[in-house]
């Protein structure tokens, strides 16, 4: 690519969402190889400490960024998450990575097949970095126990990340990569973007398929976006959703009203006077 076009510094990824960053790969502004390249940098010289990637899929994430890079040049660009380099938490089938569930006993566990959302971000032209860790089979709040070591939060290393999606709130918070793939049954994707800064998401029961997820409860489990921001995961919500699936039909485009409420005689009393201000500023938005 010619000197001229933009070179991204660490810096970059953090600062531009995933909005931004696509509107810069579609006018060939960013090479997808090049930004894949700078998340597995971040990756090798973060993950060391923050430890939130088991597995690191860099061959095949480059030679998808490539492929991605080549489509675009070619007039082929299939929406605003091509040439996006993700992770996904270790709980979705891959074919041919193993899926561990940051636990000994699927340590060699191989799938044979994509689960039905890493397909659809595949189609979506989402680079696969590889897969993320969490608290052992999303059975845990903290991310503290897994097979493979506890997550650390991007923002103190000292303090959780959450969980049990912790290893892919910590990877986006840190720039790894610019969106994940988590699941929440109680708010394992919620609690872990909320502790490390960034936008997590739990989408209505149904609306994207859980087939080929290893669950923590079928019934309840639900597939959802990290991301810097909310239009990130809206995004990303977009490419995985699957409002045909036989369970439940959910129109793409609902239009709600709703009260919040607010359950002050269970938490109030013990928070934090910073967390309390920014809960009861939130609160007035």
């Amino acid at each position: 690519m010619e000197a001229a076009r933009l070179r991204l510094a660490i810096v970059t990824i953090i600062v531009l969402s995933i909005l931004e960053i696509s509107e810069r790969i579609r006018n060939r502004e960013i090479s997808p190889v090049e930004l894949t390249q700078e998340c597995l940098a971040r990756i090798e010289q973060l993950n060391p400490e923050l430890n939130a990637f088991i597995t690191v899929t860099a061959e095949s994430a480059i030679a998808e960024a490539q492929r991605a890079e080549q489509e675009i040049a070619n007039g082929r660009w299939r929406g605003p998450l091509h040439g996006i380099p993700i992770g996904l938490k270790d709980l979705f089938d891959t074919a041919g990575v193993k899926t561990t569930a940051a636990s000994a006993a699927f340590a060699d566990r191989l799938p044979q097949q994509d689960a039905e959302v890493v397909t659809r971000l595949r189609n979506a032209g989402a680079i696969v970095l590889g897969k993320q860790n969490l608290h052992e089979f999303a059975y845990g709040g903290s991310s503290l126990i897994s097979h493979y070591g506890l997550v650390r939060n991007a923002c103190n290393p000292e303090h959780i990340a959450g969980g049990s999606s912790g290893g892919s709130a910590t990877a986006v918070a840190s720039g790894m990569c610019l969106g994940a793939i988590g699941t929440d049954t109680a708010g394992s994707i919620r609690e872990p973007a909320a502790l490390c800064g960034v936008v997590g998401l739990k989408p209505t029961y149904g609306r994207v398929d859980t087939q080929g997820v290893i669950p923590l409860s079928k019934s309840l489990d639900h597939i959802g976006p990290i991301a810097a921001t909310v239009a990130d995961c809206a995004l990303l919500l977009q490419a995985i959703s699957d409002p045909g699936t036989p369970e439940i039909g959910i129109p793409a485009n609902c239009k709600y009203t709703f009260r919040v409420g607010v359950p002050r005689s269970y938490f109030f009393e013990d928070l934090d006077s910073e967390v309390a201000q920014s809960v009861e500023q939130g609160l007035r938005l």
